[in-house]
């Protein structure tokens, strides 16, 4: 079993490295000494691709509020049934969680009631998973009505699956991480409550849902475009949103620091009016139970135009990034859209830097942050857009001349002159405008 110190590289007494850890939260975040734990994973064959999961994990956690005291990864054929780490390395990390006087232990997938229940009972801690994490984010970072039911539903899921087998393992939990949010029912509640609460849920997000299809199909009748921006959290979606519509939509340099949907509108250079929606990031190892609850907030992409494909560059781990939204995407039945992949932070990387994404019908390396790239994006975004128009050379009777303010909000008008019999017009329209037209 190895362990990774994060924030120093030499080895420290352990009482002087816990001192370390608190100062450094004091520092940065300006509140309280934060819940501490020690982070541990399974590498069933690439111990590398282990450690940068952890690496997230430790992101993850610094969102949530808390302290990464160290990781611990352990090479095993697979997990542990019973114990998810094996039984002595479990016994061999109740010592360390008393000497560092760890708050609990996180693992960095999803566990069983069983593999929680007995890893907390041989270690004496608090043991919540990677989902529990993440929920706990959600809940702690969702604004909007339907975006804490939705956060809801996923708990009340992912807890339900949980009651049998956990046993006196619930009453472990306590306060603090993993037990917050709008979902903070107690792990107890009878199995029929927990039902008739999704039930509940279910119907008030179904009823949105209805809401939101009426709004869609409203936008879809005025033909004004839009553009869905899509991407790993973190890669700068929302710092994209606010340089492309002028808008101040949160955007922190944090993983999930905005998860209600975004749309905002903004007019291009040639005239056109494009909606613009920022949506929920994606992660690696997203919890099943969060895609189903998000998923009628995420297939607002499914109806976009255009696709914005976010990918934060400067990351090592960009690749695996861009492989985990396209394949949720998949799992959503979202594809065939014209997408754009923008390669954003280009500003810290070399000039000469080359990425590549031959999924997409475009690539443009910009950085939201300070501007570059935009002009360059805005082209490729109007071009694609009027891929999928048609191009209009008519005269317009005056009778009609009030289907020329829809092209112009919905497409690109290129030119017009006032005749006798009418208007004559050349423009670029969607396909359902046209139909008006002729």
């Amino acid at each position: 079993m190895n362990e990774h110190f994060p924030i120093t590289d030499s080895c420290i007494e352990d009482g002087i490295l816990v001192n370390v850890l608190r100062k450094e939260s004091e520092r940065v975040e300006n509140i309280p000494v934060s819940e501490k734990y020690i982070l541990a994973a399974v590498a069933t064959g690439d111990e590398e691709a282990a450690w940068d999961s952890l690496d997230e994990l430790a992101d993850l956690l610094d969102t949530a509020g808390g302290i990464s005291l160290f990781q611990v990864v352990q090479n095993l054929p697979h997990p542990d049934r019973a114990t998810y780490l094996g039984k002595g390395k479990a016994a061999e990390l109740r010592e360390k969680a008393e000497i560092h006087e760890a708050d609990g232990i996180i693992c960095d997938d999803e566990l069983t009631a069983s593999q929680i229940r007995n890893l907390s009972e041989i270690t004496g801690t608090k043991v919540i998973d990677r989902t529990t994490l993440i929920l706990d984010i959600f809940a702690a970072h969702a604004r909007t009505r339907e975006g804490k039911l939705q956060v809801e539903i996923a708990q009340q899921k992912y807890r339900y699956a949980r009651l049998r087998g956990m046993g006196e393992a619930l009453s472990r939990l306590g306060a603090g991480i993993g037990t917050r949010g709008p979902g903070e029912t107690k792990l107890e509640t009878d199995r029929r409550v927990i039902q008739k609460r999704i039930k509940i849920l279910s119907d008030d997000i179904e009823e949105m849902k209805r809401a939101r299809n009426t709004a869609r199909k409203k936008r879809s009748s005025n033909a004004v475009p839009t553009v869905a921006i899509v991407g790993y959290t973190n890669a700068g979606k929302s710092t994209l949103l606010n340089n492309l519509t002028g808008s101040e939509v949160l955007s922190e340099d944090k993983l999930f620091a905005t998860l209600d949907p975004t749309t905002r509108s903004a007019v291009l250079d040639n005239g056109q009016k494009v909606l613009f929606t920022d949506t929920v990031g994606f992660i690696n190892k997203l919890p099943h139970n969060l895609v189903d609850a998000f998923r009628s907030t995420l297939e607002e992409a499914g109806y976009a135009d255009l696709i914005l494909h976010v990918v934060d560059a400067s990351d090592p781990q960009a690749e695996l990034h861009l492989k985990v939204v396209y394949d949720t995407l998949a799992d959503l039945d979202i594809g065939g859209k014209p997408t754009i992949t923008v390669w954003n932070k280009a500003d810290l990387l070399d000039e000469d830097a080359i990425f590549r994404d031959f999924g997409s019908d475009a690539s443009v390396k910009i950085s939201a942050k300070t501007g570059q790239g935009i002009d360059a994006l805005l082209s490729e975004i109007t071009r694609l857009l009027n891929e999928n128009r048609v191009f209009i050379d008519t005269v317009i009777p005056y009778s009609n001349a009030a289907i020329i303010a829809e092209i112009r909000r919905a497409g690109q008008l290129v030119s017009e002159e006032y005749t006798e019999d009418g208007i004559h017009i050349r423009a670029y329209a969607p396909r359902t405008l046209s139909n008006k037209v002729f």
